[in-house]
């Protein structure tokens, strides 16, 4: 796979800065770094700084003020910045999808010596244990990791409200919270599950295609105004994406893809870490491996899509957890079919599938530690 293309960029109009693009050191923000790293979005005539960030939170703040223009950000941010959750107001859009799945839940390894093997031995362990609640990390309550983890507390008839604790940390803070004893367990994307299972403090339960199969992950959130005056780069940078996904959803690239990764400086010392969940085996740290093909989509199934389905599939889970009232559907489902769609942004072939899997309206403008 050569390190540049030819190179003939495109005319642009409007602000010759950079463009600011906040993301989180995970797996699955390849396709920013891939993008980067091959030149991929001067080719199609964009700048681009990349800002890496310490958790949603601070995502979230920095694209509401103004200090990154889009951001590899959870899907659920999408809506909870619309509906004004934990939050002002925000008009934002997620035109793309960077991929389905990419997460799992890791255990301590504490737990494992006490006896449990699922969620049904969690639930006699906590029946048997009245010293303390355990607690449970996640990143954020409007995360694919908040539903995976509950889905999955529900499957031993544990509740998860009354009988554990939830709690949000940054991703690159899980590993390190695990094998202090913070915390008993936590969903997380890649590479912080492996982290735990190389340094033998944590083992796998599940994964995104156990709980949730096929769910949308990460998103590129771009602040409606900025599409509204920078469309041409937009445009430009949904391009380069949509290339570099189907670079890193190729079994043939998987190895230079975590290359990549671990050679930007975003991820301290961790290839072979970070090749467990992006070209396999993937280790659950209890003998078990499984092939890892599927367990990051970056491309297929039409994954970079931000379907009707998915955003109709958000909303429920945004009232199934308590997030909002059910009352609140409709209120919901318009700020979803506003932000979550790709006919903002008119990339030809992005734009056409959509028309034939999304009933979306058209929108008035808008380290390993």
């Amino acid at each position: 796979m050569p390190k540049s293309v030819p190179l003939s960029p495109l005319p642009l109009t409007g602000v010759i800065k950079p463009v600011r693009i906040g993301f989180i050191p995970l797996a699955d923000c390849a396709p920013l770094l891939v993008a980067k790293d091959r030149e991929l979005f001067r080719k199609h005539g964009v700048k681009v700084e990349l800002s890496c960030e310490v958790g949603w939170a601070t995502i979230r703040e920095k694209l509401l003020y103004g200090q990154v223009d889009a951001a590899h950000a959870i899907a659920g941010l999408a809506l909870a910045m619309r509906l004004g959750l934990s939050t002002l107001p925000s008009r934002v859009v997620a035109p793309f999808v960077f991929n389905l799945h990419g997460n799992a839940i890791t255990l301590s390894r504490d737990l494992w010596n006490r006896g449990v093997r699922d969620a049904a031995s969690l639930k006699k362990l906590i029946r048997s244990t009245t010293s303390r609640r355990l607690t449970f990390g996640m990143v954020s309550r409007y995360s694919s990791h908040y539903f995976m983890l509950r889905r999955w507390l529900a499957t031993g008839g544990i509740d998860a409200d009354q009988e554990v604790r939830i709690v949000a940390l940054p991703p690159t803070q899980m590993a390190a919270n695990i094998a202090a004893g913070l915390i008993d367990g936590y969903c997380v994307g890649e590479p912080w599950n492996s982290a735990a299972v190389a340094k033998g403090t944590g083992w796998v339960v599940a994964t995104s295609e156990d709980i949730i199969p096929n769910q949308p992950e990460k998103v590129l959130l771009f602040a409606e105004n900025f599409i509204d005056r920078h469309s041409d780069q937009a445009q430009a940078i949904l391009a380069a994406l949509s290339e570099a996904c189907a670079i890193c959803d190729s079994d043939d690239n998987r190895a230079e893809v975590a290359h990549t990764l671990a050679e930007s400086g975003f991820f301290t010392g961790c290839e072979n870490i970070l090749k467990r969940s992006l070209v396999g085996p993937f280790d659950f740290g209890t003998g078990k491996t499984i092939n890892a093909s599927s367990f990051h989509i970056f491309h297929r199934r039409e994954a970079n899509l931000p379907t009707h389905e998915r955003g109709r599939w958000l909303v429920s889970e945004f009232i199934n957890h308590g997030l909002i009232l059910p009352t609140q559907r409709p209120e919901a489902t318009e700020a979803m079919l506003e932000c979550w769609t790709a006919d903002s942004i008119p990339l030809p072939q992005t734009a056409a599938a959509t028309k034939k899997t999304s009933k979306s309206t058209p929108r008035a403008k808008p380290a390993l530690a």
